[in-house]
């Protein structure tokens, strides 16, 4: 009988330039929480004192943000604490619950921004027009660099496309500002403040959504975007020696690692074996960017045994 099991990590002997995101990420975090937070407080302060809902709509999303990156921020050291016997794959999933909580936390800020501006538009006030595109224009200055920050690694991880689309949202949401403090400069319209607010929440909610969308369907172990799982199949069928592939299983353990394991069933005749794992971590790896291979090879007579006694350790799908 040949019943084998088979890991690898393909880290460690097939590169394609991927690098994981977290790792270079400590600098852009540290300096985003901090110029994002002074700017809450700037911000805050003249949203009060000129009586603009748009700067203290601002203010609070701004707040949401510095709380959405100490979370991302936290995702991604926890995904990086090495694995124990109590956590064997060790807090990877850390980083998909940032990125989860990221997006519900723009997505509440934003109802309670549409809120407030509703309310505001049955009974509309003056406000300073200067004021607002002065403190705003130096939201778009802060945000935008911040972005920028996050930007190169927002296709490769999750929980940094989290960060990079908080606050790509928070300079959109600045630009917003600046043009209703200019309309109100020009025509004196006062609804145009709480207006613009509306505006820009539905905006960011329709840009938020994918990213709460595809956060949860990973927390529940859903198969990670890009990743077909008929072509999986098909792969592994396809290899030298093989016959048959079932409880094939695909899922994300952090929001930057992908996992598969399987049961291949070779053909009758000699196999090698090293040579197979191999061919399908490399195969694997290239195509899908899944890392984190385990198989478990077995004969055709084991797979038969298999096929009339399932029980728990040979599930026939």
């Amino acid at each position: 009988m040949n019943h084998n099991h088979a890991h690898a990590d393909t880290h460690a002997h097939h590169h394609h330039g991927h690098v994981h995101a977290p790792a270079a990420f400590n600098r852009a975090f540290a300096i985003g929480i901090a110029l994002n937070a002074a700017f809450v407080m700037i911000e805050a302060f003249y949203g009060w004192k000129i009586n603009s809902l748009a700067l203290l709509a601002d203010a609070g999303h701004n707040l949401s943000d510095v709380a959405g990156l100490v979370l991302a921020w936290a995702g991604a050291l926890a995904g990086k604490v090495q694995p124990n016997a109590k956590h064997t794959y060790g807090f990877k999933r850390a980083s998909i619950l940032a990125a989860f909580v990221n997006a519900l936390l723009l997505l509440v800020a934003m109802g309670s921004l549409g809120w407030e501006a509703l309310g505001r538009l049955q009974s509309p006030e003056s406000t300073q027009g200067w004021t607002i595109m002065a403190v705003a224009g130096v939201g778009i200055v802060i945000n935008t660099a911040t972005a920028l920050m996050f930007m190169r690694g927002r296709k490769d991880d999750l929980n940094i496309r989290g960060a990079f689309m908080h606050m790509a949202a928070d300079a959109l949401v600045s630009l917003g500002v600046v043009m209703g403090g200019a309309l109100y400069l020009w025509q004196g319209w006062a609804w145009i403040d709480p207006v613009m607010s509306l505006a820009i929440a539905v905006v960011i909610v329709l840009g938020t959504w994918s990213l709460f969308k595809q956060s949860l369907h990973m927390l529940f172990d859903g198969v990670p975007d890009g990743v077909d799982m008929v072509r999986v199949r098909k792969l592994l069928l396809g290899l030298p020696g093989v016959a048959d592939v079932h409880d094939l299983h695909v899922w994300a353990m952090g929001t930057s690692d992908i996992a598969l394991t399987a049961h291949v069933v070779t053909q009758p005749e000699g196999v090698d074996t090293s040579a197979l794992l191999r061919e399908a971590e490399e195969e694997l790896h290239e195509h899908f960017e899944i890392r984190h291979v385990t198989l478990q090879v077995e004969s055709p007579a084991y797979a038969q045994m298999c096929s009339l006694r399932p029980g728990h350790f040979c599930q026939k799908e």
